[in-house]
């Protein structure tokens, strides 16, 4: 159950360089960690894999999943937490939650074990805009948890936190992982993360960055 890029290469438009060439990599289930200065491919790397941008070149296979960027893939299999989060801020914590397993058809039960886990069950009706970075991070992790997805792809889901919010989302990332199959993918810059990790990705040694 693997995911494998096959000389995966992507140029956004207007661009006279490549952010990503001739990239390939074999992805197994556990945690992958993506590590590398900013702007040297890692988010549009995950947005590759979640099927959200089409690549330029090379191909992403995943024979278990539905089509990558399919309504199926998005809705069932396939979860990201944004840097910028994306959370409904006008709703409550738990319809957050709510929502995004209605469109998973999944109980939505089952994301009070990750709101539990995350630290936020208490908050679960407290409106997304009242609550601080930190807690909205975690909110967003459990939300995207809840759905139990096949792929899990998260993007500096530590950034700017401290000691206490990160050892709460580093020990819900490492359950998730416990999951049969389960495969989660790191774009960070944070060496907190190296603990957990099952794979390192380091850009800085094996990417072919065009010149």
């Amino acid at each position: 159950m693997n995911i494998t890029c096959h000389d995966l290469g992507y140029r956004y438009p207007g661009s006279a360089s490549p952010v990503l060439e001739n990239f390939s990599l074999v992805i197994l289930p556990g945690i992958t960690q993506l590590k590398g200065y900013s702007g040297c491919g890692k988010s549009t790397l995950l947005r590759l894999l979640g099927g959200l941008i089409p690549p330029s070149s090379g191909w992403v296979e995943a024979p278990h999943l539905p089509p990558l960027g399919s309504q199926e893939f998005l809705r069932k299999s396939f979860a990201m937490v944004f840097q910028e989060l994306n959370l409904l801020p006008l709703a409550s914590v738990w319809r957050n939650i709510e929502l995004s397993c209605r469109i998973a058809g999944v109980p939505a039960e089952q994301g009070r074990e990750w709101l539990e886990l995350l630290g936020m069950e208490a908050y679960a009706s407290r409106i997304v805009e009242n609550l601080s970075g930190g807690q909205k991070q975690r909110v967003a992790i459990a939300r995207a948890m809840s759905k139990s997805p096949a792929l899990l792809l998260l993007d500096e889901p530590t950034s700017g936190l401290d000691d206490d919010n990160t050892g709460i989302i580093l020990s819900a990332i490492t359950r998730f992982s416990e999951r049969p199959e389960a495969i989660c993918v790191i774009a960070t810059h944070d060496h907190r993360i190296d603990p957990i990790a099952h794979d390192l990705v380091d850009f800085h040694r094996i990417l072919p960055l065009a010149k």
